[in-house]
């Protein structure tokens, strides 16, 4: 087992080279906790291993914690933010805390690694997930284990969800058939949204002011907009296109600065999600500011489901071929304080509704996590 103080100066180590180093220069103690958490095997894979072992570090820090978000930009844990040089992933931690990039390393930054070494040695504490006989190395399964969890007409109950293990370990999952009445089913997916591919329309949940989630920030809204932004050939943002079809929006209807009426749903392009097969993004307005946190009332959600049909029905007959499949987040649980249980429960009869009265669409729901996917799974 590594020292707090040992595993403290590997972490300070690696702040400015960032993980491409991890394979030029050699990090004994990282190296070593990787192992001991079953992430890795030996010297060749341990770069792979101790980059995960950071990642399950941030979850334990807490994805929307300002320091699980400010490790993650720092050390470039972040999809598309490996690469980044160093001051760029200062200047997005302290984007976190809304501070300077000085400020934050005198005053942020010093907590944030240490609270990072931490968070390591509460990973090591625990038993490597998946453990057994046979000579295992503790580390998760790989993909076609993933996806022998999915398919099939009794995929619907939450048994065909594999025990998680260690969060964030497995591969996303697809579970068919998800019961919605007797007579129509919907797709489950435990992914992020952005890596969904082949589904035409993707729901985004927004604020009546339509204003996105910043691209680092853990929600739907900011990972969407992330991954449709178009970048030039160094990887920098040049179209931040979800943001800016919604201001053109806003100035065309009048409203900039203003709000609209919960449940309204406003369309964009799908930007660089094009080459996912994503045709549209539907943003949904369902979560109202206030103060310092949200309110999303749940005939919001309702009449934004409604509406979202509405829409997909006008857009249909525009595309070759016809728009049909759409996917829906559990709207307004992430930062809008709506229990999922609560949101899932009234998506789940909107879309009943919508199904009875127009059945040719391909449904599908996304989560981030098993659990929720379990709970969804039997309602």
């Amino acid at each position: 087992m590594p020292t707090y103080d040992q595993l403290l100066e590997e972490l300070k180590s690696i702040r400015r080279p960032g993980l491409p180093d991890l394979r030029r220069t050699d990090r004994p103690t990282l190296r070593a906790a990787a192992a001991a958490a079953g992430l890795c095997d030996g010297s060749d894979d341990a770069p792979a291993g101790i980059e995960a072992l950071l990642k399950e570090a941030v979850r334990r820090l807490g994805e929307r914690d300002l320091l699980g978000q400010a490790a993650a930009h720092t050390f470039g844990l972040l999809p598309d933010r490996r690469g980044a040089p160093a001051h760029d992933r200062r200047k997005m931690a302290a984007a976190v805390y809304g501070v300077t990039s000085e400020r934050f390393r005198k005053q942020q930054e010093p907590q944030v690694i240490q609270q990072l070494a931490e968070a390591v040695l509460t990973v090591l504490r625990e038993p490597p997930p998946f453990a057994g006989g046979g000579g295992s190395t503790g580390r998760s399964p790989g993909p076609d284990t993933g996806a022998r969890s999915s398919g099939g007409p009794n995929a619907a109950g939450p048994s065909t969800i594999a025990p998680s293990g260690r969060i964030g370990q497995e591969p996303p999952l697809r579970v068919e058939a998800v019961p919605v009445d007797a007579r129509s089913t919907f797709t489950l997916h435990v992914s992020p949204i952005e890596l969904l591919r082949d589904i035409e329309v993707l729901v985004s949940s927004e604020n009546v002011y339509l204003e996105m989630s910043k691209t680092f920030r853990p929600t739907v809204s900011g990972a969407l907009r992330l991954a449709a932004a178009v970048r030039d050939p160094a990887g920098e943002i040049v179209d931040d296109v979800l943001a800016r079809e919604l201001a053109a929006w806003l100035r065309a209807h009048g409203r900039p600065g203003l709000p609209i009426r919960p449940g309204t749903v406003v369309p964009t392009s799908p930007g660089a999600l094009a080459a996912r097969g994503v045709r549209r993004i539907y943003h949904a307005a369902v979560a109202t500011p206030r103060d310092d946190t949200y309110e999303v009332r749940p005939e919001s959600i309702a009449r934004a489901v409604s509406a979202c049909f509405a829409l997909a029905r006008t857009e249909r007959d525009r595309y070759e071929p016809a728009l049909s499949s759409i996917c829906f987040p559990l709207l307004g649980a992430g930062r809008g304080g709506l229990a999922p249980a609560v949101s899932a429960t009234w998506l789940r009869w909107a879309i009943r509704d919508e199904l009875a009265r127009d059945s040719r669409w391909r449904v599908h729901l996304v989560v981030r996590n098993r659990e929720i996917a379990e709970a969804v799974g039997a309602l």
